[in-house]
C-alpha cells in the first residue's frame, strides 16, 4: 500500500523511513469505534505496525462490522471495559509482547493513568510529555511543538524533561542541528512574565550541561522563533532565532492553541506522541487525517527502534 497523496512531504519521508526499519508490535487500547480501528488497520496495511487489539471483544467486532472493516487477521485480547483495556495493554508492554502503546477510543486520561500507575505502569526517571510533530506547508523539515497535551502548567523542572524528551525525539528524526526556541510573548526577560524567567534559566541550564543535545534560546516570541526576517528586525543574533525546529510552549493551553492554529488555519498536519515512558505512546484524534495518523505511527516506530537499538548496545 502506498502513502496517500498529501501536501505533506515531510510525513511521507517519515513513513518511508519507518517502513524501511520494519514494523513493531503495538498494543491498541480499547479500539471500540471506527476511527480507532481504521487507524490501526491503515498502519498495519502500510507495514508500519503489527497491532494487538485490546478491549471488549463483542464491542470491537460490532464496531468493525458496522464500519465494514476486516479485523479477522488481528489478534484480539478480550477485556471488560476501558479501564481494564488500558491496564491490559500496558501489561503487554511490560511483558515484552508490545513495543508501542496506542490510544483507542478511551479517554487520554484513562490510558495515561495506566501508564503512570505505581508498580504496574511504564514510568521511567523522566517526566512524561507530549510532542506534536507538525508538517507545516512550506517548511523543509518537521516542526516539534511541546507540550500540548500532558503537562498543564509545567514547572521549571518539568520543562527540563519536556525539552530533553523533544530533543531526543529530534535526534531520532534526524534533525541536524536541533534548535530549541522557548516561547513567550516577548523576547526579553521580565520579572512580570514568569515564562520569560523560566526560558532564561533553561538556557543557562543547557549551558551547564543539564539539558543536552540541542541549541537553546529564549525567551523568543513566535515570530522571532520561526521567521528570520522578524529575528533580524529585532537584532537577535542567535543560531536559533528565526530557525527553530522545536517550539517549547510555556503551558499546555498555549501549546495546544499553537498546534491547532497551524492545523486548522495553516493547513498543517499534527502527529502526536507521548515520550518519557518505557515505550512511545501514540495519541490519535478522530479529527486527524489519515496521513497524520500514519505519521504518528511512523514516529512511534522510529522511536521504538531507537530504544531497542539502545537496549541492545547496553546489553552488550
Amino acid at each position: 500500500m502506498n502513502a496517500p497523496n498529501t501536501p505533506h512531504p515531510n510525513y511521507e519521508m517519515l513513513i518511508a523511513a519507518a517502513r524501511k526499519v520494519g514494523p513493531v508490535t503495538v498494543a491498541v487500547a480499547h479500539p471500540c469505534d471506527r476511527h480507532a480501528l481504521e487507524a490501526a488497520l491503515d498502519a498495519a496495511r502500510m507495514g508500519l505496525i503489527n497491532p494487538i487489539l485490546v478491549g471488549p471483544q463483542a464491542r470491537i467486532r460490532k464496531a468493525a462490522e458496522e464500519a465494514g472493516l476486516d479485523i479477522s487477521a488481528l489478534p484480539l485480547i478480550d477485556t471488560e471495559h476501558s479501564h481494564a483495556s488500558a491496564f491490559r495493554a500496558v501489561e503487554l508492554v511490560r511483558q515484552g509482547k508490545a513495543s508501542v502503546l496506542m490510544k483507542g477510543s478511551l479517554h487520554t486520561d484513562e490510558l495515561m493513568g495506566a501508564v503512570v500507575a505505581g508498580d504496574t505502569g511504564l514510568r521511567t526517571g523522566r517526566r512524561l510529555s507530549h510532542c506534536f510533530v507538525m508538517d507545516v506547508p512550506g517548511r523543509s523539515e518537521p516542526l516539534i511543538i511541546t507540550d500540548a497535551a500532558v503537562n498543564i502548567n509545567p514547572t521549571l523542572d518539568d520543562k527540563v524533561d519536556i525539552i530533553q524528551n523533544a530533543i531526543d525525539l529530534a535526534h531520532v528524526l534526524k534533525f541536524d542541528p536541533v534548535k530549541v526556541a522557548i516561547l513567550a510573548a516577548v523576547e526579553t526577560v521580565s520579572a512580570k512574565m514568569p515564562s520569560t524567567i523560566d526560558a532564561a534559566a533553561l538556557c543557562k541550564m543547557a549551558d551547564r550541561g543539564q539539558i543536552t543535545g540541542g541549541i537553546l534560546d529564549g525567551p523568543l516570541a513566535m515570530d522571532n522563533a520561526i521567521d528570520p526576517e522578524a529575528a533580524a528586525i529585532k537584532h537577535l543574533v542567535s543560531p536559533v532565532a528565526g530557525k527553530a525546529n522545536i517550539l517549547v510552549a510555556p503551558d499546555l493551553e498555549a501549546g495546544n492553541m499553537l498546534a491547532k492554529s497551524l492545523t486548522f488555519m495553516a493547513g498543517a498536519a499534527a502527529a502526536g506522541i507521548v515520550l518519557g515512558a518505557r515505550v512511545p505512546v501514540i495519541l490519535t484524534s478522530r479529527a486527524d487525517s489519515v496521513t497524520a495518523r500514519l505519521a504518528s505511527c511512523a514516529v512511534a516506530v522510529l522511536v521504538a527502534h531507537s530504544k531497542l537499538a539502545g537496549a541492545r548496545v547496553l546489553g552488550e
